[in-house]
């Protein structure tokens, strides 16, 4: 790719000076004691992995505003599933019409018990997928309890909000089982018998050590990003505990990826799976994606240029360490953007504030890194800018799946140097 390559977002200078946001005073563009702006990565580059060797023409994908959008037309209506009206009526209630493809595949085939493999993306609504026909059968056996295991924090508490919507006057009781968040109150919760237990493999695994949850009982189990927990070193953890539960068990399992290893759990642990694939190629096709050069210029300088445009509403910016991502964070706030951080040196309510802040539009700039962003569902994320450039093609694609969500369009901006 030449040098000739023209962004719609190319830098056209410095920031004019002195420029008020939100009716704050003017601001001054230091960054430290020594007044310096920040150094060219988020947190430097400390011996971490450059992504450089990523090919950048890969960064690269014009989606014309007049591409023709194949429309997906479902077999069913919400209506058609032989589930609870009362379910049927909290669908409504959150204001979901028709099934997107992975639903409409995955529900009729759980509610007969099937064991599912589900290749999706993230933003394909495999949330409901899975919650809404074992919701059904816990409303249909009372008796029967859901162990839903993911690899964040982040991803478990959504996965929570969305069965409170689902569930909503059944009274059938969740938990939500994390590290980063007190366990005197998940055990006191775990202790009222609940249907569902929501959590990432190491809490899972410290709780069934303590002897209060006994996995026996549970005849239904979910692995969600299953190919995320591998890459996050939970295979043993995985491993043990379905070992702790019924043989005869039903088991859905998501993945965005299917590689040897997660062929191999897949091949352990379900029984003649139903596998089904609603993954459209890599990268969303609802997302242009561009590259802005630097050419020499300060990197915060770039970003805070294209802050202050309109379309720029809701913004997720990724860097490539916590300690960068902080100090973005901060020092977008100081030059008078509304920003907060999302990284794993702050604690489970700090980062539950923070994305609450974002996903509520009261802040424009959402500064996180991969891991901590995983599992994030926000809509209406009008760009993604990568202020570090990912490790890998395959982080670049997660980062840039928050963006371009339910088919509305979404902009990815990556920074080269």
């Amino acid at each position: 790719m030449g040098h000739n390559m023209i962004t719609h977002y190319q830098h056209k200078g410095a920031p004019a000076r002195g420029r008020s946001f939100g009716g704050r005073s003017p601001m001054r563009h230091s960054y430290n004691s020594r007044g310096r702006g920040l150094p060219a990565q988020a947190g430097g580059s400390r011996g971490g992995p450059k992504g450089d060797r990523i090919d950048v023409s890969r960064f690269i994908n014009k989606s014309s505003v007049t591409e023709k959008i194949e429309e997906f037309v479902p077999t069913h209506s919400f209506m058609d599933f032989a589930i609870d009206p009362r379910i049927k009526h909290n669908i409504g209630r959150k204001g979901y019409a028709t099934p997107t493809p992975i639903q409409d595949k995955a529900i009729p085939t759980a509610l007969l018990g099937r064991d599912i493999v589900g290749i999706a993306n993230t933003g394909t609504g495999k949330t409901g997928a899975f919650l809404i026909p074992l919701l059904d059968k816990i409303v249909k056996d009372r008796k029967e309890r859901v162990l839903i295991m993911v690899p964040t924090r982040e991803l478990a508490l959504q996965i929570e909000e969305e069965y409170k919507g689902f569930s909503h006057g059944s009274g059938l009781l969740s938990v939500c089982v994390v590290g980063g968040a007190s366990i005197g109150p998940q055990i006191r919760r775990l202790r009222e018998n609940p249907y569902f237990v929501i959590g990432t493999p190491g809490r899972i695994k410290d709780l069934i050590e303590r002897k209060v949850l006994d996995l026996s009982k549970f005849r239904t189990v979910v692995l969600d990003e299953a190919d995320r927990m591998l890459d996050m070193g939970f295979i043993h953890d995985m491993r043990a505990i379905l070992a702790l539960m019924p043989k005869e068990r039903h088991t859905l399992f998501f993945s965005a990826t299917l590689s040897r290893d997660i062929e191999k759990l897949i091949g352990d642990f379900l029984k003649d799976p139903i596998m089904i694939s609603v993954k459209t190629g890599d990268t969303a096709k609802t997302v242009e994606q561009d590259i802005v050069r630097m050419h020499g210029k300060n990197k915060v300088d770039v970003l805070h240029d294209l802050l202050t445009q309109p379309e720029f509403s809701k913004v997720l910016v990724f860097g490539r360490t916590k300690h960068g991502v902080e100090k973005l964070a901060k020092n977008l706030t100081e030059r008078g953007f509304k920003a907060e951080s999302i990284h794993g040196n702050k604690n489970q309510s700090k980062r539950q504030k923070a994305l609450s802040l974002f996903k509520n539009s009261h802040v424009q700039v959402l500064v996180a890194t991969d891991v901590a962003a995983r599992g994030i569902d926000v809509e209406d994320v009008s760009h993604v800018i990568n202020f570090d450039i990912p490790t890998t093609y395959h982080d670049y694609v997660h980062r840039i799946g928050r963006t371009g969500r339910a088919g509305k369009r979404g902009k990815a901006l990556t920074f080269i140097e």
